[in-house]
């Protein structure tokens, strides 16, 4: 399986993508959009993904919020919420907050385990200035990842770090980041914030940039960016 993926990913990365993409059908096209979001592909995942999810957090991932809702427009459940209140969180906007926990709130009566740990993550990100009630927020996607049998997200782990180190646990918040980084795919959101926690700042610009991710991911935890 890890040498399909490989094959994929030098295939997707070698300029044939969309000669790739046109030929499958459409059951093909759901499935390897998706695989190259999670290559760190989402210029091809955006371009060619018929799901709307899919589609959307492809946007996200390159800073595109605006792009994200357009495709979001006729679809509705927890996991739409979460990315729409992530649109909002890029563009600003003051209702990021409220329509994160909303989406919190949806993902819990689903019952959706992946929405409640994306949802956790996206408020672990909103209340930074406030890393006690970050950390607070965050405890509840770490204890899903626990009921349901699963590692703790990568992404909310890579959060998790920057609100421990803003809390004054730098060692721990250490740990956090260096398990965040090796659970993180290459070019993903994950392992650049976790390069960030890590102190590496030019690694996690290396990773953005192969990532092709938005600086909006790197904002809300380097300060100095925002200048």
């Amino acid at each position: 399986m890890q040498d399909d993926r490989l094959t994929l990913e030098s295939r997707l990365s070698s300029g044939l993508a969309d000669e790739f993409f046109s030929s499958l059908s459409a059951g093909e096209l759901l499935f390897y959009a998706a695989e190259a979001l999670a290559l760190g592909l989402p210029d091809v995942a955006a371009r060619w993904s018929p799901d709307p999810l899919v589609k959307a957090a492809a946007f996200l991932r390159m800073g595109q919020p605006q792009e994200a809702l357009e495709a979001l427009r006729d679809a509705e459940n927890a996991r739409v919420a979460v990315l729409r209140a992530r649109a909002a969180w890029q563009l600003q906007h003051p209702e990021a907050l409220p329509l994160a926990e909303t989406a919190r709130r949806l993902a819990r009566q689903e019952g959706d385990a992946g929405a409640i740990i994306a949802s956790a993550a996206l408020l672990g990100e909103l209340h930074l200035t406030e890393p006690r009630v970050a950390l607070r927020t965050l405890a509840e996607g770490l204890k899903v990842a626990e009921v349901i049998g699963a590692e703790a997200d990568a992404y909310l782990l890579a959060v998790l770090a920057h609100a421990q180190n803003r809390a004054g646990g730098t060692d721990k918040a250490q740990k956090t980041a260096r398990k965040a980084l090796a659970r993180s795919p290459d070019r993903s959101p994950a392992r650049a914030v976790a390069l960030l926690a890590l102190n590496r700042p030019a690694d996690a610009r290396e990773v953005a940039a192969a990532g092709k991710l938005g600086g909006l991911w790197l904002i809300p935890v380097t300060p100095a960016l925002r200048q």
